[in-house]
């Protein structure tokens, strides 16, 4: 680089304007996330951090959504960090998760950071590291007599039965409480039915049986339908890499452009002969509509400045973004989703908390209807464009096919 661009950037500061959709709202396929205005170096600059930030959280987020829904309201905490890309992939998949819902994480480091409870049991290694399982047990239950669990399979799983119930008898004499044991190899659903039965035939019904083991919402859903007593989970694996998506293909593309403040915006688009890549232009604006029963019905995105339908406050018929030849029809009320959070480069307001957003997800989550986030053959959730935004969409395009006709003559 030169000196002077060097330079320029030791002693520049951004002057952007940021509207986005809060943080733990739902988002669907297509629909702006994120809108910036400002130069275009300034835009330009914060093209990669901010990609980076939504992208990654994004998934995770959805991917611990997808586990949570599995696990039936039993608690699931994030296991993740030793399988997740670096120690800030761990942290940001830790966040993300306990935002989408997960009940804490075995990273205390983001414990510490966000405030998010952390749980673990000790590892196959502290069993190992003694003569007998027994000896592990009872020196770990006196160094956590408050918040003991117990892993059951560093040799055998029967026999690891026997020594939790051992270990569990005399934490009752000294009016103690073993809180959970922990299956990390095996047939988890046989083995969780064999431990719920011995535990509640000693007289201890109270422990509970937490499972491991590269778990997905899959794996999770064929446990509960063999009948698996199984009340928490451990999610590593699939949870820090996102398995089987490693990657959330959000972009960051130009819509609108103008050389000053007063002049009028200019809608540009991006081209390509995969329809999918296709951009829309204008100043985008996305606004939800619920139904009756106040749950999401579908979404439009339009430009305010293109807008054609009568009183879209309440109904509307968008276009479909990738086949202009379907529409949805959407009624009821609705509300515009983004929010301003940076003006001429400043914060708008305090920064939310964590728990914020994170209530703010579940009460979303419990909203949408069921049959959009079933994991077989899910029904598609309408998201559209209004026509004089589609219709803007469509001149563009027509014209730059026009110019590039002209061209080649």
């Amino acid at each position: 680089f030169k000196p002077a661009f060097l330079e320029f950037l030791c002693n520049h500061k951004l002057n952007v304007t940021i509207d986005a959709i809060p943080e733990g709202e739902l988002v669907f396929p297509r629909e702006p996330m994120v809108r910036v205005e400002g130069s275009i170096v300034d835009c330009q600059l914060i093209e990669t951090a901010l990609l980076n930030l939504v992208n990654f959280q994004t998934l995770a987020a959805t991917k611990c959504a997808r586990v949570i829904k599995a696990a039936q309201g039993n608690p699931v905490s994030d296991f993740g960090l030793r399988r997740a890309q670096g120690p800030d992939g761990g942290l940001a998949v830790a966040r993300a998760s306990y935002i989408a819902g997960a009940s804490s994480t075995s990273n205390v480091l983001a414990g510490k950071i966000y405030g998010i409870p952390v749980f673990g049991t000790h590892a196959h290694s502290w069993v190992m590291s003694f003569d007998t399982e027994l000896d592990a047990f009872r020196a770990f239950a006196k160094s956590s007599p408050t918040n003991c669990s117990l892993l059951l399979d560093t040799y055998d799983v029967h026999e690891g039965i026997k020594n939790a119930i051992i270990v569990a008898k005399e934490m009752e004499e000294r009016g103690e409480r073993l809180s959970a044991v922990r299956i990390d190899s095996g047939d988890l659903a046989r083995l969780s039915k064999e431990a719920r039965k011995a535990f509640d035939e000693a007289g201890l019904p109270y422990i509970k049986i937490s499972v491991s083991n590269d778990l997905d919402e899959y794996t999770i859903q064929s446990l509960f339908a063999q009948g698996a007593p199984i009340d928490a989970f451990g999610v590593g694996t699939k949870l820090a890499t996102c398995d089987p998506q490693p990657s959330l293909g959000g972009v960051y593309k130009l819509t609108a452009r103008r050389q000053s403040a007063v002049e009028p915006w200019t809608p540009v688009i991006k081209l390509s002969e995969m329809a999918y890549k296709r951009t829309v232009p204008g100043i985008q604006h996305i606004r939800r509509f619920y139904d009756a029963n106040g749950c999401p019905a579908g979404d439009m995105i339009f430009d305010p400045d293109y807008l054609v339908t009568k009183s879209p406050e309440s109904k509307a018929t968008v276009v479909d973004i990738i086949d202009p030849y379907s529409t949805h029809k959407l009624e009821g009320t609705s509300r515009e989703l983004m929010v301003r959070l940076v003006e001429g480069g400043k914060r708008v307001g305090e920064s939310e908390s964590i728990e914020v957003a994170r209530d703010r997800c579940h009460a979303a989550l419990m909203r949408l209807d069921a049959a959009y986030t079933r994991f077989l053959n899910p029904q598609i959730y309408p998201v559209g464009l209004e026509r004089g935004l589609a219709n803007l969409r469509h001149e563009l395009a027509a014209q730059h096919q026009v110019k590039s006709s002209e061209e080649t003559e």
